[in-house]
């Protein structure tokens, strides 16, 4: 009856981008062939930013529930020190309920979300592009790029950051891969037009991607609006082009197309396909080089569940974390287990500190 509990590193080190994108391509077509159940999403907006609940069943080896509690506060690195992102991932299992693990979001919550750009370019970016633009140069900038890489051969990227160091940080780390080009927003425009595939993940609740500045066969994919405050793009670019979304309804309620709807610009019938579908075979991709395609990236709890799932299975063959029973039951006079409820609750603390 024993949890599994997994610090940062060790889901660092027991999912890289290339499973997890095999694993998301699978979730996402699996509920394309009406094989899951829905997922769902709950999120709630502070002052600073906000908290959002992800819960999804997926029937894999085992039938696995897992539900993500994230918190994401943008300005937490130069206000607090503190990551943009922190959660916990709790994982069950959906037959009897046990609880199986408890473990740190942030790597989960980056790498997930990168790989589902990389399938997403996979489907549906020109096979021949070979100059993309990244707006956001922090960790889903980085892993984003590692997943498109693995699906297309780029040779010159463009790094933008509200944060000039930022971007000529990203510039160093990928300079032996390809090149990248460090640019600020008075190069912002120049860059879209020469590029096939573009990435925007920042925080922005202002617009700033404009339809002229987009050519015709781009691919762009709009990670960064993940709730309702949200927008990195201009919904008229969403009402000329097609849009492929992860999940209708809550791209509907959080993403990029929720903005859209709002403005009267386009409605939900409007959108071409799920993903899902397109991996699936049940709905066309790409049907010609100029047509431009946005997916508007929301991040579904399966993306959540499949990720999980590969390190929870990989840390129990390796015999990775440590145990606690959260549902032992003992009496005030058996010492050896007050003993032991003392250890379980100081390793509580190492892992979730609270006073």
């Amino acid at each position: 009856m024993d949890t599994l509990l997994l610090q940062r590193s060790d889901v660092a080190g027991l999912l890289n981008i290339d499973e997890c994108m095999n694993a998301v391509e699978n979730a996402f077509c699996l509920h394309a062939k009406g094989k899951t159940l829905p997922p769902g999403v709950l999120g709630l907006h502070t002052d600073n930013g906000g908290f959002h609940i992800k819960a999804g069943i997926l029937e894999l080896e085992e039938k696995y529930f897992v539900a993500k509690v994230n918190s994401n506060f943008p300005g937490n690195s130069k206000q607090y020190g503190l990551p943009t992102i922190q959660g916990v991932i709790v994982v069950c299992n959906a037959i009897n309920g046990r609880l199986l693990a408890l473990m740190d979001s942030i790597e989960i919550t980056i790498i997930r979300t990168g790989a589902a750009t990389g399938v997403a370019a996979k489907y549906l970016a020109l096979s021949n592009s070979t100059v993309a633009t990244i707006c956001g140069c922090g960790n889903q900038g980085r892993i984003s790029l590692k997943a498109l890489m693995k699906v297309r051969k780029l040779e010159k990227l463009y790094a933008y950051d509200i944060d000039k160091m930022q971007a000529e940080k990203f510039a160093k780390e990928f300079e032996k891969e390809l090149e990248v080009i460090p640019i600020d927003i008075d190069s912002l425009s120049v860059a879209l037009k020469q590029s096939r595939i573009i990435v925007t993940c920042t925080p922005s609740k202002n617009p700033f991607i404009h339809s002229e500045d987009i050519s015709p066969g781009t691919f762009i994919a709009a990670i960064g609006a993940d709730s309702e405050e949200k927008q990195e793009l201009f919904s008229e670019l969403l009402a000329a082009n097609k849009i492929v979304v992860d999940l209708v309804e809550q791209s509907a309620a959080i993403g990029e197309l929720h903005h859209a709807i709002r403005q009267g610009l386009v409605s939900e019938p409007c959108v071409h396909a799920e993903l899902g579908f397109i991996i699936a075979g049940k709905k066309t991709g790409r049907e010609s080089k100029d047509e431009i395609i946005i997916f508007d990236s929301t991040g579904i709890a399966l993306q959540d569940v499949a990720a999980a799932a590969i390190v929870y299975e990989k840390a129990i063959a390796r015999g990775l974390g440590r145990n606690l029973n959260f549902s032992e039951q003992h009496t005030a006079s058996d010492s050896n287990r007050l003993k032991k409820n003392e250890t379980d609750i100081n390793v509580l603390r190492q892992w979730f500190p609270f006073k």
